[in-house]
Formats: structure tokens, sequence, C-alpha cells
């Protein structure tokens, strides 16, 4: 890793998008700054409150550190007005997280080495559940990563296009400057490259720990507002291949959910599950179609049982 990260000449710029959790984005930030020796890089702490900036500012005193006032009109919105904001070449590299999150100490090595093959555009890693699987939401969660680890890997290895994880993902710098703000960034950035005639990789030992929901009111808030902005993709670009859809939850997640249980509670979630997926499903096209324009209302509802140390 010394050879890798001595060798990396360019510039590395991570943007921690937060809303309101100083203690998990400081950790956030330390983590990363723990794999930025010898390495030219910035990270951006996005954030709408002041409050996280001083939070900030008082416990780490490094220049390298800055902060972005979130407007407060969308996660898009404010990435756009960042892009603008951050120059470079293609050789440069842009990293995406999440202030409520945290990465393995392998990111940064693991993602500069894929960039290494310039046909490599975009680049996203493999989410953790940090949840108990011996509760309900949190065998979900354990369910639900699982498949999309599976169906990444696949892609990936075709090299076909796949959507990435907001959690975390790469990109080349420049080669976008803006995106458009009614769908999901984790999607449509991936997209956008692809058209550019780059690929897509996913890089499974690159983890990211998640904390998800653990009741019923934000577990549905938060995958509702996922699936919204992932099935507007349809209307922007219906020549898009998807990946994240209702039909291929079935395709490639059915068998697979099916296998997954290790015991007969496990079992009786997993069907649980089912039924939990159809209504969210059922209540995110009802609202689509109610709602002629998507908005990225990204945190519009507060989901406080995915906060970790806030």
């Amino acid at each position: 890793m010394i050879t890798l990260l001595n060798y990396y000449n360019s510039m590395i710029d991570i943007i921690i998008t937060s809303y309101n959790e100083p203690k998990a984005t400081l950790r956030a930030v330390k983590i990363f700054l723990r794999q930025l020796d010898d390495i030219e890089a910035r990270i951006v702490v996005c954030d709408p409150f002041l409050e996280v900036k001083e939070f900030i500012k008082e416990n780490i005193k490094d220049k390298r550190v800055g902060f972005f006032l979130d407007p407060g009109d969308g996660k898009s919105y404010a990435l756009n007005l960042l892009l603008e904001k951050l120059p470079g070449n293609k050789d440069d590299i842009i990293i995406f997280t999440d202030g409520d999150v945290h990465v393995s100490e392998n990111t940064v090595a693991e993602i500069i080495k894929a960039f290494e093959d310039p046909e490599v555009g975009c680049i996203t890693g493999k989410p953790v559940p940090i949840d108990n699987r011996e509760e309900r939401y949190g065998y979900w969660s354990h369910l639900l990563f699982s498949g999309i680890d599976k169906v990444r890997k696949k892609l990936s290895k075709e090299q076909r296009f796949f959507e990435c994880s907001g959690y975390l993902f790469a990109i080349r710098k420049s080669i976008i400057n803006d995106f458009p703000l009614d769908a999901s960034e984790d999607s449509i950035i991936p997209y956008l490259f692809w058209k550019n005639g780059y690929k897509i990789k996913y890089l499974p030992e690159v983890e990211i720990y998640v904390k998800n929901p653990d009741n019923w009111e934000d577990w549905q808030n938060q995958k509702i507002r996922n699936i919204k902005g992932h099935e507007n993709l349809t209307k922007l670009f219906p020549e898009m291949p998807r990946t994240k859809s209702f039909w291929n939850e079935v395709k490639y997640g059915f068998l697979h959910a099916l296998f997954y249980p290790r015991s007969l509670k496990e079992s009786y979630w997993t069907l649980q599950l089912f039924n939990a997926r159809l209504a969210i499903y059922k209540k995110a096209f009802q609202d689509l179609k109610k709602q002629e324009v998507y908005y990225d209302g990204w945190r519009e509802v507060e989901t406080e049982s995915t906060r970790t140390l806030d």
C-alpha cells in the first residue's frame, strides 16, 4: 500500500454529506484522514447545520478538512454546487460518502488501485449492515445487502452497467460537471459515465458500515424515498439499463431470499419482508403517480434509528 500511495500524485476530493450528525461525521472524517498519508487530498463536509461546522473545526485541526454549507435544497443540488467548485482533470478522483456511515481502512488505497485502469470511470463499495441479525429489521438488512452484493459482483464481472451505492462511490473528475436533480445521484452519475464509454467497477473488499432502520416508520420512509428516486430514472432516461427496480428485485432477489434463512424464525421474517417490499413499492408508485416531478427530499423526513453516534 505504501508504494501505491507514494506513486499516486493526483488530487483526491472526499465529499461527506451529512445532516446534523456531528459525532458520526467526525468519525467518518477521522477514518479517511488516517488513509491519506503521502496523498494530496481534501475532505469537504457538506451539511446544512453550522453547528456541525463548528464541531468539526473544534475537533479536527487539519487544513485538508473543509466545510460547505448545504443550502437545504436536496442532496443532488448540493453535490452539483460542489462539482462546480472542484476543478481538476480525469486523473483526479472524487469520493462521495455519507456522514452517518464509516468505511474500511483500505478504502482510499483500493479506490486508487482500481482507477489505474483508464477505462474505469466509476467505482462503488460494499455496504455492510452493523445491525443485529437476531432481530427482524436487522435480519432484513442482512438479507437485502447480501442480495445487492451478489448482483453487483455478477454485473461488475460481466462489465455490464449497474447502479452504485450512495453510501460510497467514487468517480473520475472533470468527466461530468453536473447531473439532473430529479433522480438519485448514485444511479444517474454512474449512468452518465457509462454513456461516456467508461466502465463501472464494484469493489467488495471496500466495506461501508451502515446502521439501518429498526422500526417500521423509519424503514418505510427510507425505502420509499429510495424507490422514488430510482423509479424516476425511467422518465428521465428510458434507455438506461435498470438494476434497482421492482422486477429486477423479483428476478435476482426472490430465490436468493428463499434460500437465505438459517432458521424457521428467519424464514418467517423473509415472508414478512416480501409483504413489506410489496407494500412500499405500492406506496411509492402511488406517490409518483400523484406527483408530476420527483423532489429530492433527502432527509426531509429523518430516520432517527439510523443515527449511530448522535
